[in-house]
């Protein structure tokens, strides 16, 4: 496998989350041990060249690996994005979403609700592995299926296995599920079990709040390293532990308030200094409540963090917090982030009538390709 190898540690790409900011947040808690992903790039947008995708896909001068997430619908435009990526020395590594489950996005056939059309999930990965032409490796992202009737995994699994990608990554969940519910480890079990004919490596994604969370998935289902996504909202420093925990160390404790503080402090500046004050103090807004996720803090400074407007408003509200809290491991290692699902997922009319895809499928898709929202 060129360039960037199978890490045990793979940040998953989380939309408005995974920006430059906050993976070298978690690339300091490790040492650069794991795998860092973007957020999640519309391939159209990429080619077109939009503004705002274009900043997406810029690296920090010490991102090393560069690696990018793309999401597309038509095999030829995904190919284009890929070799984009790969003839201008933008990234070292290249995964494709196939797990996305919110309806923006499936209701237009992309995402998890993609790899029921085998014909297209086919194409598309195998295009862009032949884009990609061993320069770099190509991964996939997805999940289970569409629902438990319509499970995918499997022989997505397989394609993808045959066209040449160099891992596997699946989220244990359907796009019904959402985020509810347990994540289903035995899948992605036997996932794994269905491509070791292949020596394809999976990677394993879903309820790894904790690195002993970790190290229990790859001890019951085998899997060569873990994706982490919720589990890190408002604890970058999850990837220190989960670092620790495979190298066979002791697992550092999570840090008491006082030094969750700098390290809010020091993500809200890192913002500031990529995007300006104005967007960097907007950013910041939505992790409050994930790094204050078990500490006594005040509701009128809770909810005033949710409007900063200013570093120096920033300042001003932290210092009004009793900083001499230990973890609340009870409530701090608990799931987080999005917790929603249980509802039947928006998709094209039509779509589930048959695995294949047909003329009015490709009409969906093509409207699907039409974005360049920058992400």
């Amino acid at each position: 496998m060129p360039l960037v190898q199978v890490r045990p540690v793979v940040l998953a790409p989380m939309a408005g989350i995974t920006n430059r900011a906050f993976r070298r947040l978690c690339r300091e808690a490790d040492g650069g041990t794991g795998l860092y992903v973007s957020e999640m790039i519309t391939s159209r947008a990429l080619v077109e060249r939009n503004d705002e995708t274009m900043d997406m896909v810029a690296f920090g001068p010490d991102e090393d690996p560069r690696s990018v997430q793309l999401y597309g619908v038509d095999p030829h435009v995904m190919a284009e994005a890929v070799r984009i990526m790969v003839d201008e020395d933008r990234a070292d590594h290249i995964d494709m979403n196939f797990g996305c489950p919110v309806p923006k996005v499936t209701r237009k056939g992309g995402g998890s609700a993609l790899p029921w059309k085998r014909d297209l999930f086919r194409s598309i990965v195998t295009e862009a592995v032949k884009a990609a032409d061993g320069r770099v490796p190509v991964s996939v992202k997805m999940r289970k299926g569409i629902d438990d009737d319509h499970l995918t995994y499997l022989d997505a699994g397989r394609a993808a296995a045959e066209a040449g990608v160099a891992w596997v990554a699946l989220h244990g969940r359907t796009a019904h599920q959402m985020y509810a519910g347990t994540a289903d480890w035995d899948a992605i079990a036997r996932l794994k079990d269905e491509l070791a004919p292949y020596g394809t490596p999976v990677l394993g994604n879903g309820d790894i709040w904790t690195a002993a969370d970790a190290l229990r998935m790859v001890a019951s289902t085998g899997v060569d390293g873990v994706v982490v996504g919720r589990g890190c909202l408002g604890r970058p420093w999850l990837f220190g532990q989960l670092a620790a925990a495979f190298s066979g160390d002791p697992i550092p404790p999570d840090p008491g308030l006082r030094d969750v503080l700098v390290i809010l402090r020091r993500h809200a500046q890192l913002l500031v200094d990529d995007y300006g004050e104005l967007k960097g103090c907007r950013d910041i807004r939505k992790h409050m409540a994930w790094y204050l996720k078990g500490f006594s803090v005040r509701q009128p400074i809770r909810l005033a963090l949710g409007t900063v407007a200013s570093l120096d408003d920033l300042d001003a509200l932290l210092a009004q917090i009793d900083p001499d809290q230990a973890f609340n491991a009870e409530v701090g290692e608990g799931p987080r982030g999005r917790t929603s699902g249980g509802r039947r997922p928006t998709l094209p009319d039509g779509w589930l009538d048959s695995p294949y895809l047909d003329a009015a499928g490709a009409e969906v898709l093509a409207e699907a390709e039409l974005s360049v929202s920058g992400g």
